[in-house]
């Protein structure tokens, strides 16, 4: 193996990690706020990657019947949980919200698709189809069970994930597609040529790890969301909506989520469950990181892309293997190093 070999080698590890790094991000931010492992994270990409894929060819996604069914039984669900102090502006702030929104998304799509729009504008319309669908999902799925242990928690997020998976089979077919990248410049820098895209993908890690450092650890509000993680009935006594933190940290995640896939989908082909591999590797470095600091699982999550990078160098055939064994060591790590405390009943 030459230099360029090793140049190129640790540019893809480092683009793969910077993409792993963001659905880590997103994984910690969900169990920052509301406890969930997030297992789910990779059908936000699986989904943002094949809507910006479909709209790029001028159809309409079957995103668009799913954002309205998840907003239909996320209304029905929060207007039973919700029944002992109903009012009209509470019906119609709902309905608003989980309704009438996805009702204008779907025909904006309807309208703006068969225009094949630029690939910019099809990203933000295709954000606009996914990011709801995270807040309707945390309603759906979650919400009522808030309470529970992480480890219930858990197991539900288990099977929200093969349900999304599922239901992206349904409304995407068994083939996989390809978008059109968002920007075709060019940087050579010696032997490597840096895309357009590679940048965004870079830009977008940096930019997502900084702002959430920033916004968990400085402003009251993102102190306000940690604690309803820490302590969900000493947030509300003190006027924290729990509820209200659980949607935020999802539809941000759902944002995430969806710019990963945007970014993936030029760079190779996705199908129906590529999003849970990617997904995947963000956890580890996730787990890596202690689901609690997002510097450090950027870095593990660099760490993680040039791993499998040089794993399909010299070891192909057990690349997914060496990859998924970075984790083992840091478990046992945590295991002899961390306190182990009884979760509240």
């Amino acid at each position: 193996m030459d230099s360029t070999i090793l140049l190129f080698l640790v540019q893809d590890g480092v683009t793969n990690g910077a993409l792993y790094g963001l659905l880590g991000v997103a994984t910690v931010l969900v169990f920052a706020v509301t406890r969930i492992i997030f297992v789910p994270q990779g059908e936000f990409v699986t989904y943002g990657a094949l809507t910006l894929a479909l709209l790029d060819t001028g159809r309409v996604p079957g995103t668009v019947w799913l954002l309205l069914g998840f907003g239909l039984v996320a209304f029905v669900i929060e207007l039973w949980m919700s029944r002992h102090e109903l009012d009209a502006r509470r019906i119609g702030k709902e309905a608003l919200a989980k309704i009438v929104l996805p009702c204008l998304i779907v025909a904006a799509t309807f309208w703006l698709a068969p225009m094949k729009l630029p690939p910019w504008a099809n990203l933000l319309l295709a954000l606009a189809i996914v990011a709801p669908m995270g807040p309707y999902l945390y309603t759906i799925a979650f919400r009522p069970v808030a309470e529970a242990s992480v480890l219930t928690l858990f197991i539900v997020a288990i099977g929200v994930h093969l349900s999304m998976q599922g239901l992206g089979l349904l409304f995407f077919g068994a083939e996989g597609l390809r978008a059109t990248p968002l920007s075709s410049t060019s940087l050579p820098v010696g032997p490597l040529v840096i895309t357009g895209q590679t940048l965004s993908i870079y830009a977008l890690t940096l930019v997502s790890m900084a702002a959430l450092t920033f916004f968990f650890n400085k402003p009251l509000f993102g102190k306000a969301l940690r604690a309803t993680a820490i302590n969900r009935l000493g947030a509300r006594l003190v006027g924290i909506r729990t509820s209200l933190s659980g949607s935020i940290a999802f539809v941000l995640a759902a944002i995430i989520g969806a710019l990963t896939g945007a970014l993936t989908a030029p760079m190779t082909t996705i199908y129906y469950d590529t999003g849970f591999i990617i997904g995947l590797k963000g956890f580890i470095a996730a787990i890596i990181g202690s689901l609690a600091s997002y510097p450090l699982t950027v870095v593990a999550a660099l760490v993680v892309g040039i791993a499998e990078a040089f794993a399909s160098f010299f070891a192909s055939q057990f690349k997914e293997v060496i990859v998924f064994t970075l984790i083992i060591p840091v478990l046992i790590w945590l295991s002899l190093s961390s306190h182990h405390v009884e979760e509240e009943e």
